[in-house]
């Protein structure tokens, strides 16, 4: 489908199982792969970026089969079998950044590459601590960006390791997860520094929270070092359920914050091991009413005459739910003033440059919009202009944007989604989730 109309939504109400978590799939499966042992992994997500990470340990000889809804995956220990490959990894971070930083450490001899975004999105930071252990990693397209060829090299612990940690945290997710194979075989402990401010500090806690399971547990101070114990080794957990994506919550939460509710999400809640799950308290700060479970969250409405009611603007630092801020500045439409989005440099080597992208979309709809380099401030129109939404292949464009129906008036023309595909990457089957719940 080339592009989605959507008429004026009025109402919200139901219940949506979420897909899993993206940011815990990919971080499950590579690590079932270094233990040893069988990981059954139920609830995977089923989508482009995942299927990324699935082919890329096949193709490293990784045993890895279904069993029902379930995944089966033969841990290596740490070695993987398959010593030279080429891997495709589309536009998944969550997959070559960690995938590189095992594979550095692997002495084999391999070949990174994804799609042209990908060869936009910073990996420099992550080569350069890997760098220090020894590792020889070349970049065969531009210097700092995949495409990447890694070749054996002698690796070892002479010391902390640094790692910038405000261009992502996903450097030091990958340095993290791959150290324990280097302090098993050193019987040493290993240390990550970080230098500077460590952004999106919720992605790094759901990393640690997972590695415990896999029985490496990292003790850090504060977040400027993390230290991994000599003879760390991954043993499988035996099964892992992956939660509810929480970031993909965020959609719905505010659909039914817009549309009246009661809309449930089910799959993630106030037990949640992710960051994003605080974007339910942004949205009580705006006005909405929410109750939450240890598996599920509801939102009961903001339904009033003057529909869609007017939310309550904000002025806030996003550093820790970088990816479901997208929504936010969605929701900034329906303020009752000016909304301030701070600290989001994060945005600008996403799957597009997201600030850069969300002025231009949401100026479209009539909004008045200012960006600098990490900030993005949204004055609300008095009334939203139809217009055609460009998503820029980045499914968090498609799925928020989706909320700007909210604001069109009965008799409008659609609002055009267009390239709606794109959230397969994610969430494939959003906007039948999304029909269902809402209508006018």
């Amino acid at each position: 489908m080339e592009a989605l109309a959507l008429g004026a939504l009025r109402h919200a109400a139901g219940t949506v199982r979420l897909p899993g978590s993206k940011s815990i799939s990919n971080r499950t499966l590579l690590l079932a792969a270094l233990a040893e042992g069988r990981t059954r992994v139920a609830d995977l997500l089923d989508s482009d970026d995942t299927r990324v990470m699935l082919g890329a340990l096949a193709a490293l000889g990784v045993p890895v089969a279904r069993d029902g809804a379930d995944h089966l995956i033969d841990g290596v220990g740490g070695r993987f079998p398959v010593r030279d490959a080429d891997l495709f990894m589309g536009n998944a971070g969550t997959a070559i950044r960690p995938l590189t930083a095992a594979l550095a450490l692997s002495g084999g001899s391999y070949r990174l590459s994804g799609v042209p975004r990908m060869h936009e999105r910073p990996i420099g930071d992550l080569v350069d601590g890997l760098a220090a252990l020894g590792a020889d990693i070349r970049y065969t397209g531009a210097p700092g960006y995949p495409p990447l060829e890694i070749r054996p090299a002698p690796v070892a612990l002479a010391g902390p390791v640094p790692v910038r940690g405000n261009v992502s945290s996903q450097f030091l997710t990958a340095l993290l997860m791959a150290l324990p194979l280097l302090a098993r075989a050193a019987d040493r402990p290993a240390t990550i520094e970080v230098v500077g401010e460590l952004i999106s500090k919720p992605y790094v806690e759901i990393t640690l929270n997972l590695m415990r399971r896999f029985g490496v547990d990292v003790e850090r101070s504060g977040w400027q070092a993390f230290r991994i114990p000599a003879g760390a080794r991954y043993a499988s957990p035996g099964t892992v359920h992956v939660e509810g994506d929480a970031s993909s919550a965020s959609y719905f939460l505010a659909a039914g914050a817009l549309g009246g509710g009661p809309l449930r999400v089910e799959g993630v809640g106030r037990d949640s091991i992710q960051g994003d799950i605080r974007f339910a308290d942004a949205l009580a700060q705006m006005g909405a009413n929410l109750m939450a479970g240890p598996n599920w969250i509801e939102v009961r409405g903001f339904t009033n005459e003057d529909h869609p009611a007017r939310l309550r603007a904000f002025d806030a630092d996003f550093n820790h739910i970088p990816d479901a801020a997208m929504t936010l500045a969605v929701l900034a439409l329906f303020a009752d003033g000016p909304c301030t989005l701070r600290n989001i440099g994060s945005w600008r080597v996403k799957e597009t440059d997201r600030i850069a992208a969300m002025a231009t979309e949401l100026g479209k709809l009539g909004a008045a919009v200012e960006a600098g380099a990490d900030w993005l401030r949204v004055t609300p129109p008095a009334r939203l202009v139809p217009a055609a939404i460009d998503t820029y292949d980045d499914h968090r464009m498609a799925m928020s944007f989706a909320l700007a129906a909210f604001g069109l008036a009965p008799g409008d023309a659609p609002l055009v989604i267009n390239d709606p595909g794109c959230v397969a990457k994610t969430y494939p089957d959003f906007f039948a989730d999304f029909g269902r719940v809402t209508r006018a």
